[in-house]
């Protein structure tokens, strides 16, 4: 009898204990080293989650949940099945990149539920907290649902605990990415693209964006109210968000958050929420540096299309390719060479192009061969004109034909307002689409780069033979327009290459575009076209200029030098859309790579060299603006001189009004 009483007071201790169990609504989830945390609960049986740095409160409570066809939501009646914790830390390396090895520490919280309601529908959180970040995503498991899935709507929102300025581009404009960025109050905005970087009033860096986007819409951020902002995703032409069947994995929503702007930059939460690299051999997969004929289409020295000025003949590719050889830059690039440009092609018509079929006076046998024996190698273009359905019908017969020629680059574009006319870049038929590209292109073992893109979201890591994207306005710009203020680079860097690498095509030498049309011109020094070479990341940097401007130039001799793969990164400084110092170590040797530029205001920057190894000499070579040297004053001016350096030195870099320095610390 005696011995029964305390099995009983045991019994009902455990009973309590489990009674307390399931009714625990609340759980929170702290990074590896406790920067950050992010907490889950169910109000009124509703999932909401918030997010701390430390002891500041970054996002108040937000909803979470779905709509789908016919106003049906999976939203309320929730109950909390189970909760699974786990953590992660393991160090990998990019098959390239701007960091080789890169690690991926982070906390993880499941919260897995299911509905009270009649369908008893079940749906998963994945939460994930990082030193540097915090994200989550969706996971709708496959539970016998037959009929397709519309997801009419999406209900995250990310109640943000302060204001501050946000730097941002519109989502739905028929420019796609290509706008300037403005600045303003998060309460005052619209529907905004993604990355979204902002300064809160909090003190914090923080940047919205998303992460392994695969077979989804993908997501802009909409204004409600006050300072709360919601996932918007891009529809299809019919409003359907998202079509799927049986299952589905949304991308990770992802918020970075640094204590000041500069350390987003040096942040790899996006990598580390992607798939590991699924290409097993990846020695065809290669950096490089590029001229092309390009730029003088651009400025209007050539065509695109056949005829008097038409810039993709043979004789002018033959000159290009000794001007390569000339200038020590193994690759060229060569657009408007195949069938189907005319003055037209860009007028949102579903445009035919060929993409097998020389051009009038091309010949791509010829091109390729003559490149191959003198050590170059061709670049390819395929402009869609964003007709898909004429692409995806020749595109296994025009990779063929690349692999043929010995070609391993195709750069795609896709100008026009809509996919096929009809469907957003950045909405589920294009997400799946490019990545079909990617895919298909690893078959044929070609490298791609796009331009007018669907934005990049870290599939670099699974798929390495996505090497570049426009998705941002780039150099083309200054050719035809008014072009890219003084701000616009030292704006990138904190938001749109939060998401990726950038193929901006910089280092025109002629700024003032001599050769151009009349009032346009480069709205920087030949300095800081430099300097970008090291601030805009790409594993593909073209040189953009026409060739002949680089020839008997000594700053040339800084394009041969820098690097297109780095062993690692650090940003020195820097103020969004003010300037910006980065210094890179290059992946094959000592040396390390400095990039500074400013906007339209001149400065002196102090900067002090302890990246460098301790206890070593290092010649700096120095290619700066030259005194009195800015942008409407002397812009083509560099001076360049050499001095020794230690970790212990410092150097003042004088920078004019958009100007910029460059420089090779060579270890001795």
């Amino acid at each position: 009898m005696y011995n029964k009483i305390p099995l009983i007071i045991a019994a009902n201790l455990l009973f309590l204990c489990c009674t307390s169990q399931e009714k625990k609504q609340s759980y929170t989830l702290d990074s590896p080293k406790g920067e950050n945390s992010i907490t889950f609960n169910l109000d009124g049986n509703s999932p909401k989650y918030a997010v701390n740095h430390g002891e500041t409160k970054v996002i108040l409570p937000s909803e979470m949940g779905f709509v789908f066809k016919d106003g049906d939501s999976l939203q309320h009646n929730l109950e909390i099945i189970d909760v699974e914790e786990s953590s992660e830390d393991e160090t990998w390396q990019q098959v390239w990149g701007e960091k080789h090895e890169i690690r991926n520490h982070y906390n993880q919280l499941t919260v897995h539920l299911k509905e009270n309601a009649e369908k008893q529908r079940k749906l998963d959180i994945e939460f994930r907290a990082f030193d540097d970040g915090i994200a989550f995503r969706y996971v709708f498991p496959e539970q016998g649902i037959k009929d397709s899935i519309f997801i009419m709507d999406e209900l995250t929102t990310f109640n943000l605990a302060d204001d501050g300025k946000a730097w941002w581009i519109p989502a739905y404009d028929e420019q796609r990415y290509e706008n300037l960025f403005t600045d303003s109050k998060v309460s005052t905005l619209d529907t905004v693209h993604t990355p979204l970087t902002i300064e809160s009033e909090s003190g914090l860096a923080i940047s919205f964006h998303e992460a392994n986007l695969i077979d989804f819409a993908s997501t802009t951020l909409a204004h409600t109210n006050g300072t709360t902002l919601k996932t918007d995703l891009v529809p299809w032409a019919d409003g359907v968000k998202v079509r799927t069947t049986k299952s589905f994995t949304t991308p990770w929503r992802t918020l970075q958050i640094a204590s000041k702007p500069t350390d987003l930059i040096t942040s790899y939460l996006i990598l580390n929420l992607n798939e590991p690299n699924a290409i097993a051999d990846t020695s065809w997969i290669k950096t490089f540096k590029y001229l092309g004929i390009w730029w003088g289409m651009h400025i209007g020295k050539f065509s695109f299309w056949e005829g008097e000025k038409q810039g993709a003949t043979t004789k002018n590719a033959r000159q290009y390719v000794d001007y390569s050889n000339k200038l020590g830059i193994d690759h060229l690039l060569i657009e408007g060479w195949n069938k189907g440009w005319t003055p037209s092609w860009y007028e949102n018509a579903m445009h035919q192009f060929s993409f097998t079929k020389d051009a009038d006076d091309f010949d791509l046998k010829e091109v390729t061969d003559y490149a191959a024996e003198n050590g170059v190698e061709i670049v390819g273009y395929h402009e869609t004109g964003s007709n898909l359905e004429n692409y995806l019908s020749q595109i296994d017969s025009a990779f063929a034909l690349y692999k043929e020629r010995g070609i391993h680059t195709v750069k795609i574009g896709h100008v026009g307002s809509k996919l096929n006319m009809k469907e957003w870049h950045h909405g589920q038929y294009g997400v799946n689409y490019f990545r079909y590209v990617v895919k298909k292109a690893a078959e044929y073992g070609l490298e791609v780069y796009f331009h007018e893109p669907i934005k990049d979201t870290g599939e670099r890591r699974t798929y390495p033979n996505m090497m570049a994207r426009e998705g941002a306005r780039g150099q083309e710009y200054n050719a035809w327009s008014d072009g890219n203020p003084p701000s616009h680079t030292a704006i990138l860097p904190f938001t749109r290459l939060l998401a990726g690498p950038m193929d901006f095509t910089p280092a025109v030498f002629d700024v003032e575009v001599k050769q151009g049309y009349p009032g346009r011109r480069v709205h920087s020094t030949t300095a800081k076209q430099l300097a970008l070479m090291v601030v805009l990341y790409s594993p593909l940097q073209m040189l953009a200029d026409l060739p002949e401007n680089y020839v008997d130039k000594p700053a040339f001799q800084f394009l041969t030098d820098v690097p297109t793969d780095w062993e690692d990164t650090k940003v020195l400084n820097g103020e969004i859309g003010k300037y910006i110092t980065t210094v890179r170590k290059d992946i094959a040797s000592e040396d390390w790579y400095l990039g500074s530029i400013t906007n339209e205001e001149s400065r002196n920057l102090e900067i002090t060299l302890d990246f460098l190894d301790e206890g070593a000499t290092y010649e700096a070579q120095i290619y700066a603006d030259a005194p009195g040297t800015g942008q409407e004053n002397n812009p083509t001016a560099v001076a360049i001189n050499k001095k020794k350096v230690n970790a212990g030195d410092s150097l003042t870099l004088k920078l004019g009004e958009s100007g910029g320095a460059a420089i090779r610390f060579k270890k001795q």
